[in-house]
């Protein structure tokens, strides 16, 4: 099956009108739509309910528009993260199926997505949680039909994160968690990262100790963020398949640090889209649909020989810091501030970098 993308702005919380006008427009069908991956303008932390909203209208205009009962929309990943710091506008990236087919020559974007088991609190930051979420990516490397690792560029989890309520309850079961609540989003996003780099050959199972401690483990396509919303991780996952049809490529790269321009444009070139020696944003015609970037500030304190002070700020958090300034970095060099930066990268890209992944429309 092809699969057809569309990025819609989102203009408060709650408005789904983008992704209803799609529908109505004809571009895709409401029963079509296989997954989300979004940005919303909330404060990107363990209580920002924003996501929630945005999950909640999404999944009230797939309900208005197509046949599928109440509990399938429920299960069709929707991974939403918070924050649009600094010039990121909030949206969406729908991602959509049909019949079309291509020809077997051709490689073009293919997805899937899958549900791991269920994760308990105690498994966060934990090789139980690795494990889960490495047989979730294999299932969704199944659904999609890629056959080949290297066919993989992009993989985005939504993991569950710790409360005051799941940690009373690993407790009253005998158990005890491996951190605390506030530090149990990059904890629970590393974790997810090392899962997906075990299920694609990126590295050998991790020892306890290793988790969330050796840096030097990543994934060069791992995307993970996590919520309170859920207690399962979802995971979306992306490559390119021989006669998968449709009009689109996907492509990755690793941005080395938070300046880091060319790992964009290496990334677009990695899709498909010839550039220049010293691209511009004129240069890509149109043609990037979006570009999806993790990234963190350097544990080290400095950037490219230069201090930075970005841990030091006791008034906005470094995660803060971070994704603004990435996210003006990643809009100069698309040309578009809807672009894709998450935070909380650990064992996502190398230290003080990150992923980056790229959407293009490769053309029919």
């Amino acid at each position: 099956m092809a699969v057809e993308v569309a990025k819609i702005e989102l203009k408060n919380v709650q408005d789904a009108s983008g992704l209803e006008a799609c529908i109505v427009r004809g571009q895709f069908a409401a029963d079509q739509v296989i997954a989300v991956i979004g940005k919303t303008e909330g404060n990107g932390g363990v209580n920002d309910f924003t996501r929630i909203l945005a999950d909640q209208a999404f999944r009230r205009v797939l309900q208005k528009h197509g046949k599928r009962s109440e509990a399938e929309i429920a299960a069709i990943p929707m991974v939403w993260s918070g924050g649009c710091d600094g010039v990121i506008t909030p949206h969406a990236t729908v991602f959509a199926t049909n019949d079309k087919t291509g020809p077997p020559s051709k490689s073009c974007l293919a997805i899937g997505t899958a549900i791991s088991a269920e994760l308990l609190p105690e498994d966060i930051g934990r090789p139980a949680m690795v494990e889960k979420v490495a047989d979730a990516v294999r299932a969704a490397m199944r659904d999609a039909g890629i056959d080949d690792p290297k066919d993989v560029h992009y993989v985005q989890t939504k993991t569950p994160l710790l409360t005051i309520e799941s940690v009373r309850d690993a407790e009253a079961r005998g158990r005890h968690v491996a951190c605390e609540v506030h530090d149990s989003m990059g904890v629970s996003n590393g974790t997810a990262a090392l899962g997906i780099a075990l299920a694609l050959g990126e590295i050998k199972p991790p020892r306890a100790e290793q988790i969330c401690g050796d840096l030097d483990l990543y994934s060069s396509v791992a995307s993970c963020s996590s919520g309170v919303e859920l207690t399962r991780a979802q995971v979306v996952l992306l490559g390119n398949k021989l006669g998968a049809g449709g009009r689109y490529r996907i492509g990755h790269a690793v941005m080395r640090d938070a300046l880091d321009m060319d790992g964009i444009y290496e990334a677009i070139r990695n899709a498909g889209l010839d550039l220049p020696a010293r691209p511009r944003a004129e240069d890509l015609g149109g043609r990037v649909v979006n570009c999806f970037i993790k990234c963190e500030a350097d544990r080290r304190g400095s950037l490219r020989g230069r201090r930075q002070i970005m841990l030091d700020d006791s008034d906005v958090h470094h995660h803060r810091h971070a994704k603004a300034a990435v996210g003006g970095v990643a809009a100069a060099a698309i040309g578009d501030p809807a672009v894709f930066v998450s935070v909380d990268a650990m064992h996502q890209g190398p230290q003080g970098g990150g992923p980056v992944i790229a959407i293009i429309e490769a053309g029919e």
